[in-house]
């Protein structure tokens, strides 16, 4: 019992150990987001994009102003 309260002493009240939280944090998250891109890649694999579809970085100009006016 005395290991795992000074486990939690040196991660919560040592500046290392927040490092190492904050890292830790860090890279479950990036492991969990790799993972859930690969399934959704591997679920979605035939989408072709069609008239309705947007994207973020679209080549073409779209026809939308950073003036909300011209939007109408």
């Amino acid at each position: 019992m005395e290991a795992i309260l000074d486990a939690f002493s040196w991660l919560f009240n040592d500046r290392t150990g927040v490092l190492v939280l904050i890292a830790g944090g860090i890279v479950v998250f990036l492991i969990i987001a790799f993972v859930l891109e690969r399934r959704t890649r591997k679920h979605y694999f035939n989408h072709e994009k069609s008239e309705d579809d947007w994207d973020l970085f679209d080549d073409e100009e779209s026809g939308w102003s950073e003036f909300d006016d011209d939007n109408k």
